[in-house]
C-alpha cells in the first residue's frame, strides 16, 4: 500500500514564498512520474509540476514556469515544491500524486495537462492561501 502525505501549506502575501513537501511511503515499483496538482474552489484540478523518479526530468504547468521548482530526495522518498513569487491565483488545495503507470514523457505530459485523480496515489492535500 502506498501512502502520500503533504505538508508545508499556509498563508503568505503576494510575492512571498512557500515550500511544500510530500512524503511517499510504500513500494511504488519502477521509475515513474510523480508530482503536484492544485485545485481552487469552483475550478478544475490543474497540473502544477511533475518529476521523473529516475533522472529527475521535470515538466511544469504554464502558469508556474519560472516561479516554481519541483525536486526530489531519493533517500527520504520525498518530493518538494518550492514556490516563489506567489500570486493570489496560486491559492488552492495542493495535492501530491504518485502514479507508477506514468512511465513515458507522453503519458506524463498528458497527466499534467489533463489533470485527473482517477489513477495513482494521492494525498489529502495541503492548503495554500496567497493574499494580495
Amino acid at each position: 500500500q502506498v501512502e502520500v502525505v503533504e505538508s508545508g501549506g499556509g498563508s503568505v502575501q503576494a510575492g512571498g514564498s512557500l515550500t511544500l513537501s510530500c512524503k511517499v511511503s510504500g513500494s511504488t515499483g519502477n521509475s515513474h512520474y510523480r508530482g503536484w496538482f492544485r485545485q481552487a474552489p469552483g475550478k478544475e484540478l490543474e497540473g502544477v509540476a511533475i518529476i521523473f523518479t529516475d533522472g529527475g526530468r521535470t515538466y511544469y504547468g504554464d502558469s508556474v514556469k519560472g516561479r516554481f521548482t519541483i525536486s526530489q530526495d531519493h533517500a527520504e522518498d520525498t518530493i518538494t515544491l518550492q514556490m516563489n513569487s506567489l500570486k493570489p491565483e496560486d491559492s488552492g488545495m495542493y495535492y501530491c500524486a504518485v502514479d507508477p503507470t506514468k512511465v513515458s514523457d507522453t503519458a506524463a505530459l498528458d497527466w499534467l495537462n489533463r489533470a485527473s485523480r482517477k489513477f495513482g496515489y494521492w494525498g489529502q492535500g495541503t492548503q495554500v492561501t496567497v493574499s494580495s
